[in-house]
């Protein structure tokens, strides 16, 4: 089964990024963006995968997917709150 193609108003690409610059990154790109626009954030490793999606949360933005690629990268799709 193929999967879901994510879409988004704006994409950010944190791979190369370490925390805590992921969430930085993040920040920034949200702060950048109307309330209800959402953000593709395409991140590498086990600390960013879990600690963006839950800061993310708690600052008051939503989490509407998060998915793994084979290759090692998430997909993170956030609406900004």
């Amino acid at each position: 089964m193929p999967s879901q193609e994510l879409t988004a108003d704006r994409q950010l690409d944190i791979t190369a990024e370490t925390c805590p610059m992921t969430f930085v990154r993040t920040r920034l790109a949200l702060d950048r963006m109307q309330p209800g626009q959402t953000l593709l954030i395409r991140l590498r490793g086990e600390e960013p995968r879990r600690n963006v999606p839950r800061t993310a949360a708690e600052q008051g933005h939503a989490v509407l997917a998060q998915q793994e690629l084979p290759d090692g990268i998430t997909l993170l799709l956030l609406r900004k709150g």
